[in-house]
């Protein structure tokens, strides 16, 4: 079963009047959305790859865990895909604390779907996600591993080149040149085993040096700690390895912050950290959404700017709601 499947360049600073500034009140803020005031400003400070388009339903749940014998707060986030000092303040407990088998854990690991694809895979990096799409449905969708900020994962469209099991890694000269600094044995080639970073399986992508590998350190899952690959859990690799081709399409993307209407008519925002600083996880990108889909008026803007301020990568119901009735 996978964890959340649906079914089956330094940021710039802007000056305090080139920005929407977290003093404005509900009401003043929702005036100047709706005078349109605001769109020329945040069209201007959005990045050309992020654009003003509703995600496309969600993944996740929410539901109780039981957490098992040697498993810590970091491995079940890692697993779930939810940041593991998110699951420790919603737990009440303290980041890093130790956790006993037995206890019982509520997660809430909902996520939603940048976009939609009629099949192959695609990569949402500051969501740390991969959605795998079949005839136009998210058929799963799992937490990855990607790279750190400075040996970013790159983003655009790809093709799957190949299919390896049990991979020899041939390490790159990029790679070699970090261990002889760390000052680290370097290696030019790691045969298959337990100590081969890429595990079990490797999807290779048409960009260069990049693929979709298992991985021999499951917890750095739901992290940024890779040479710009994109690393699985040893489970979701063998699953999504035996369900793609090669010649597959897909695509990855660079979008923290997420807008989208459920088929039910609620509001959901997710919004991530701007991890590679691309100035783009404010209030400006959710504006630039919510206007471009006239979704506005059905959003509760101050819950909204909540959202964005914490950025703890969870979908969120930001419905307004009708006069008289309880916040969600």
């Amino acid at each position: 079963m996978t964890p959340v499947a649906s079914g089956k360049s330094a940021r710039p600073r802007r000056s305090p009047a080139g920005r929407v500034t977290w003093i404005l009140t509900a009401a003043s803020f929702l005036a100047l959305l709706l005078s349109g005031s605001w769109s020329a400003r945040a069209g201007a400070t959005r990045t050309a790859d992020v654009l003003p388009r509703l995600a496309r339903g969600i993944v996740g749940r929410e539901f109780d865990y039981t957490v098992a014998r040697d498993q810590s707060l970091q491995s079940i986030g890692a697993r779930y895909g939810i940041d593991p000092r998110l699951l420790a303040s919603e737990n009440g407990l303290a980041p890093g604390a130790p956790i006993k088998p037995g206890r019982v854990l509520h997660i809430d690991n909902r996520h939603l779907v940048p976009a939609d694809l009629d099949d192959g895979i695609l990569i949402n990096v500051p969501q740390k996600m991969l959605f795998f799409f079949c005839r136009g449905a998210v058929e799963a969708a799992y937490p990855v591993g990607l790279g750190r900020p400075t040996w970013p994962t790159p983003r655009g469209g790809f093709q799957v080149l190949e299919l390896r099991e049990h991979p020899v890694w041939r390490v790159p000269k990029s790679i070699q040149h970090e261990m002889a600094m760390q000052g680290k044995l370097v290696k030019t080639v790691v045969p298959p085993g337990p100590d081969n970073p890429l595990g079990d399986y490797w999807i290779g992508l048409s960009i260069p040096a990049i693929g979709i590998h298992s991985t021999s350190a499951p917890m750095s899952i739901y992290g940024f700690r890779t040479h710009g690959c994109i690393r699985l859990h040893p489970e979701d690799a063998e699953a999504l390895f035996d369900a793609v081709a090669v010649g597959q399409p897909g695509q990855i993307v660079y979008e923290p912050v997420l807008l989208g209407k459920l088929d039910d008519g609620r509001i959901f925002l997710e919004v991530h950290r701007d991890v590679y600083r691309k100035g783009a996880s404010d209030l400006d990108d959710l504006q630039a959404i919510a206007y471009s889909h006239d979704l506005e008026n059905l959003i509760n803007w101050t819950r909204g700017a909540e959202v964005v301020r914490k950025a703890d990568g969870i979908a969120r119901d930001v419905t307004l709601a009708p006069a008289g009735a309880p916040t969600p």
